[in-house]
C-alpha cells in the first residue's frame, strides 16, 4: 500500500473538543479496528486488533502463543493494565476523532463466555479462523474500561466532522 502525504492538510481554524465518556464508547464502537498498548520486557507495546463492544467491555480475540495472552495469563485480579486506542481522521484534512480507554484486561476464561467472544469477535487477520502463525487463534481478552477519553477534531465552528 503506497502511503501518500504530500498534500498539504487544509489550513483554516481547527477546534478540538473533549468527548463525554458515553459518546467516545460509541464513536469507538463504531469503528471495529484499533490498537491495543501493553507492557513487554517493561517497554510499551502497541498491536493493531478488532474489536467490539459487549456490554460495556472491549473484547479482542488473541492467538495461544502472543505475548499479551502471556501477560493475562499471570495477571491476577484485576487484570493486566492497557491502553486501547481507536480513531477515525481523514488523513487529507485531519478532521475526525480519536478515543484511548485505559483499563484492565482479562484473559476470558469462562466457556460460555468464552464461546460467545469467538462468535462476536472475527480475527482481523486474511488467514483461516483457527490458524494464526501455527497458533490457534482461540483466545479472547476482555477490557474493562476504567478511563475514557475522547477528542473531536474539526473545523472551527463545526460541532461534527463529516462522517461522525
Amino acid at each position: 500500500m503506497v502511503h501518500d502525504d504530500s498534500r498539504p492538510a487544509p489550513v483554516g481554524p481547527r477546534r478540538r473538543i473533549e468527548l463525554d465518556g458515553a459518546e467516545a464508547l460509541r464513536l469507538l464502537g463504531s469503528v471495529s479496528l484499533g490498537r491495543i498498548v501493553f507492557t513487554r520486557h517493561a517497554l510499551p507495546t502497541v498491536r493493531p486488533v478488532n474489536h467490539v463492544l459487549d456490554g460495556g467491555d472491549i473484547v479482542i480475540r488473541t492467538h495461544e502463543g502472543a505475548a499479551l495472552t502471556s501477560r493475562t495469563e499471570r495477571a491476577g485480579d484485576p487484570g493486566v493494565v492497557v491502553a486501547y486506542e481507536a480513531d477515525a481522521i481523514d488523513p487529507h484534512t485531519h478532521l475526525g476523532w480519536s478515543v484511548v480507554v485505559t483499563g484492565y484486561a482479562r484473559l476470558v476464561t469462562d466457556p460460555e463466555d468464552l464461546a460467545r467472544c469467538r462468535r462476536l469477535v472475527r480475527p482481523w487477520v486474511d488467514q483461516a479462523m483457527d490458524q494464526v502463525m501455527d497458533q490457534v487463534m482461540d483466545q479472547a481478552v476482555r477490557i474493562r474500561p476504567d478511563l475514557v477519553t475522547g477528542i473531536l477534531l474539526t473545523a472551527d465552528g463545526h460541532d461534527t466532522p463529516a462522517g461522525v
